[in-house]
């Protein structure tokens, strides 16, 4: 019997089980020069930038190390949205779609092209995961392939029994409108201000006056701007009413607008610990800079955020003076991926336009490293889902209603008149996706108003699928077995595998483009559409929130003028 009888394993760890780090109170305690940022005492964070230290106490500039051009100048950027724009739109190709059981709904692309004197096949194939593009070279095919084996060129998991022709004249437009949906040019972040001695959000969002070396931070920053009637991206501030302050710090760093939601800028309410009106635009960033005068170490959880994903701690030495400098450290959770530019060692700059393009590029990178985080990556999965089953529709019905299959009243909006039905139907994503994630950022409010929990907002009652009445044609894709390829088994030389399969990276950016038209403390309803057939087939339910409240909603308006000049 001994023999038999096994060991059980440990029980699982508590927090009463791991040794903590040392609090705030316990480093103030303690002698200084005090770091920039402690981890919490159960971790859950790392830290970039450790090392202040110049050898002389009289800081001697010489010491610094110089940025690298090339580490100053690196944005992140999703080159896959773009591609579509640069390598199809206006130009000869070929639009498709399908629906595979596994991979869902897909829309493919491809066109011949002729680099140097050899001819290729340029593909793009969307799936509800990703987006995947590859360069083929004809000469190592066998034969020339029919569409679903271009598909598995890129994709080997394709599994259809064909795909079906586009023939929407305006099909490009809808489609340029997805690949681009991921693309913003409006950011915006928090700043914060961190007093000696503050080791609480009650104190960090209680601090109303600006000392001088506050105030020449934000100077550096960007541009002193009056909210009211402001013509640029507001990020979510008031321009009308004046109910966020009568004004905040903006800029346009490499054509990219970025608005600042500054703590001491915001309204101040008297009586209110939490001070709510100031929490509710900064803790609904993602990204927030906070600005310490003196040496108090910042704790990331001092502040109780579900969207904060990662600080940029800035502190000062020589303010207002001829050779100002700035201590950097940078903090961000576990499941953030490391963003570039890195810090130099020692973490310190000399206040000059170098450390600006520094702090900006590491403010950008962050958002979007952040979006890869594990809630904001589910999140946008379920967007891109119902954005790609919108188009899959409108193409759908518009080739059908091209081939006079249907009646008048099978046409969308857009069938016509001029696009009308893939972008409201964008837009009611995008708005749907906003009140969900208003929905968490409620958790910053008091306890009676609506449940705190992060996870409950993750949930959604599935809803019927939009249909078309009288289409009759079969549904696509619904393939029970695998069809074999044929020659393009092995259908590549060392030619082709030169050309890698690049996916779609996912970047998304969360500040809303048509924010400054939308009333920022009135979300919209999203309306009912039309009834649809039952050949579209049902999926995802298109009101799933994606990401932040204040992330994609303007792509429509922008690529409405920019993929109108494409046609």
């Amino acid at each position: 019997m001994d023999e038999q009888r096994c060991t059980f394993p440990p029980p699982l760890k508590t927090e009463e089980d791991y040794i903590p780090y040392p609090s705030v109170h316990e480093v103030l305690g303690r002698k200084s020069p005090f770091p920039l940022i402690l981890l919490p005492q159960f971790g859950g964070y790392w830290i970039e930038g450790t090392n202040h230290e110049l050898s002389d106490t009289s800081v001697d500039t010489e010491q610094l190390q110089p940025l690298s051009p090339n580490t100053r100048t690196k944005l992140e950027c999703n080159t896959t949205a773009t591609l579509f724009r640069k390598h199809f739109l206006s130009k000869e190709h070929f639009n498709y779609y399908s629906v595979d059981s596994a991979l869902g709904h897909l829309v493919f692309s491809l066109k011949y092209d002729v680099i140097g004197d050899q001819e290729h096949l340029r593909l793009m194939l969307r799936t509800k995961l990703k987006t995947y593009h590859d360069v083929i070279p004809i000469s190592c095919l066998t034969e020339f392939p029919n569409v679903v084996q271009m598909a598995k060129l890129v994709c080997e998991e394709v599994n259809v029994d064909r795909f079906f022709p586009v023939l929407y004249p305006k099909a490009s437009r809808l489609i340029v409108t997805f690949d681009e949906h991921v693309i913003s040019n409006n950011f915006k972040f928090g700043v914060i201000y961190q007093k000696f001695g503050q080791t609480s959000e009650e104190e960090l969002f209680g601090n109303s006056e600006e000392s001088p070396a506050f105030v020449e931070f934000l100077e550096f920053l960007g541009e002193k701007i009056e909210l009211h009637n402001f013509k640029g991206f507001r990020g979510g501030l008031d321009v009308t009413h004046g109910q966020t302050g009568t004004e905040s710090v903006y800029c346009n760093y490499r054509n990219k607008e970025v608005m600042f939601h500054v703590s001491t800028k915001l309204p101040y309410t008297e009586g209110d610990t939490q001070q709510l009106q100031r929490k509710r635009h900064i803790g609904n960033d993602i990204v927030a800079i906070v600005f310490q005068e003196e040496n108090t170490p910042f704790v990331p959880d001092m502040i109780a955020s579900n969207f904060l994903h990662a600080y940029v701690v800035v502190q000062v030495v020589n303010p207002c003076s001829d050779n100002v400098l700035y201590k950097v450290s940078v903090t961000a959770r576990d499941d953030v991926p490391f963003f570039g530019p890195a810090l130099p060692n020692p973490a310190v700059f000399k206040k000059g336009p170098e450390f600006h393009e520094f702090l900006f590029t590491k403010l950008i990178n962050a958002e979007y490293a952040c979006y890869k985080a594990e809630k904001f990556a589910k999140l946008e999965e379920r967007t891109r889902s119902a954005l790609l089953e919108t188009l899959y529709e409108e193409l759908h019905v518009n080739s059908q209603a091209m081939m006079g299959v249907g009646g008048e009243d099978d046409k969308l909006e857009n069938g016509s008149g001029g696009g009308g039905g893939f972008f409201e139907s964008f837009k009611r994503v995008i708005r749907s996706r906003s009140q969900s994630m208003d929905a968490m950022g409620l958790t910053f409010k008091k306890p009676h108003t609506v449940s705190t929990s992060l996870s409950g907002n993750f949930n959604h009652s599935p809803a019927e699928s939009p249909k078309f009445p009288g289409i009759s044609l079969i549904i696509p894709g619904k393939s029970p077995t695998r069809k074999k390829s044929g020659p393009f088994s092995s259908r590549r030389s060392s030619a082709i595998e030169t050309s890698p399969k690049t996916p779609d990276s996912g970047h998304v950016s969360q500040d809303p483009k048509s924010d400054n038209s939308s009333n920022q403390s009135s979300p919209e309803v999203l309306t009912t559409t039309k009834n649809r057939a039952p050949s579209i087939p049902e999926g995802h339910d298109l009101s799933r929130s994606s990401s932040n409240a204040s992330s994609f909603a303007s792509v429509v308006e922008e690529n409405e003028t920019e993929a109108t000049g494409g046609l």
